[in-house]
């Protein structure tokens, strides 16, 4: 088996405005960084596009239908100050949620060893009734919530090493026991959650701020010392990642100062932790990462990982 890519040309034409960081070429870099000979291996996938009864899993029906009337006919238009809707922004998101559940099923039906997500718009900042930080709907939550009410799941476990702190991710599974959420991010910075003492409604909920300035060791020991062995008396069935590569020192949004070699070693950990905890079974979603080199970089260095650990 292999590790499954799956992405969409519909995620290129969710359009931003002219200098914005979650643009149409973080996508393309991605995709040119890996068409080389290193990367044939990978199961490339066409991302279904998401149903509504998907988006359902962790939005409610009001606030899929205002993002739907929101989207313009021609032109940009903001939902907030960071976030925007095109007349291809419903598609590209709808794409990321086909994307993220279809990467459950893969992997739980054992088409997959382990997938990789290249979706965009992202998801983790989404909360329940609110689009924020470029996120529309959101996906990790919805493969999670996929994975238990309509794969039979009972535990599934989401760690998100993004540099900013998944609050909608940690919103739409707060009262979830079934879904345990782990972050680091660099604190303080947007959107400013993700305090320690958030522990969720079943005691699902574990984050471990990093300091500005933080290189990958301290990332590397929060996963070693906190977030894995949380994650492990948890008993996930599946592990999902939040893969923002964001924290890289060239990152213009953020100030952590993580290396490509940082991804990959983190990567690692939580492979050989699925090797032994859930079957291998790991689904990796796109979330930041705004220099495109570093973004493009980290990427494939995560993929090389995931590759390595094929079932």
């Amino acid at each position: 088996m292999t590790t499954a890519f799956l992405t969409h040309p519909d995620c290129l034409d969710h359009l931003t405005p002219s200098g914005h960081p979650e643009r149409v070429e973080r996508l393309e870099a991605i995709l040119a960084r890996i068409d080389t000979p290193e990367f044939s291996g990978l199961d490339r996938i066409e991302a279904p596009l998401g149903t509504v009864d998907q988006v359902l899993l962790a939005h409610p029906l009001a606030y899929y239908t205002r993002i739907e009337s929101s989207v313009p006919d021609s032109g940009i238009v903001p939902l907030d100050a960071d976030t925007y809707l095109s007349p291809g922004s419903l598609n590209a998101a709808l794409r990321g949620v086909g994307a993220a559940a279809k990467a459950v099923d893969l992997v739980l039906d054992g088409m997959a060893d382990n997938a990789f997500c290249a979706t965009r718009p992202p998801g983790h900042h989404a909360e329940t009734s609110t689009a924020m930080g470029f996120c529309l709907f959101g996906n990790v939550a919805i493969a999670a919530k996929h994975a238990i009410q309509i794969r039979g799941l009972d535990r599934v476990a989401i760690v998100d090493f993004d540099v900013h702190h998944g609050n909608g991710t940690q919103d739409l599974v707060w009262n979830d026991p079934g879904i345990f959420f782990a972050s680091t991010h660099q604190m303080p910075l947007y959107p400013g959650t993700g305090y320690p003492s958030d522990r969720g409604a079943h005691n699902n909920i574990l984050n471990v701020p990093l300091n500005s300035g933080a290189d990958g060791s301290a990332l590397i020991n929060a996963y070693r010392q906190s977030i894995l062995p949380a994650v492990r008396r948890f008993k996930p069935e599946l592990l999902i990642i939040s893969a923002g590569f964001d924290g890289h020192r060239a990152d213009p949004l953020a100030g952590l100062d993580f290396e490509t070699s940082d991804f990959s070693e983190v990567t690692r950990l939580l492979c050989d932790f699925a090797a032994e905890a859930c079957d291998g079974r790991v689904v990796s979603v796109l979330e930041g990462g705004y220099d495109l080199e570093a973004l493009a970089d980290s990427v494939a260095a995560h993929l090389k990982v995931l590759m390595e650990h094929d079932r």
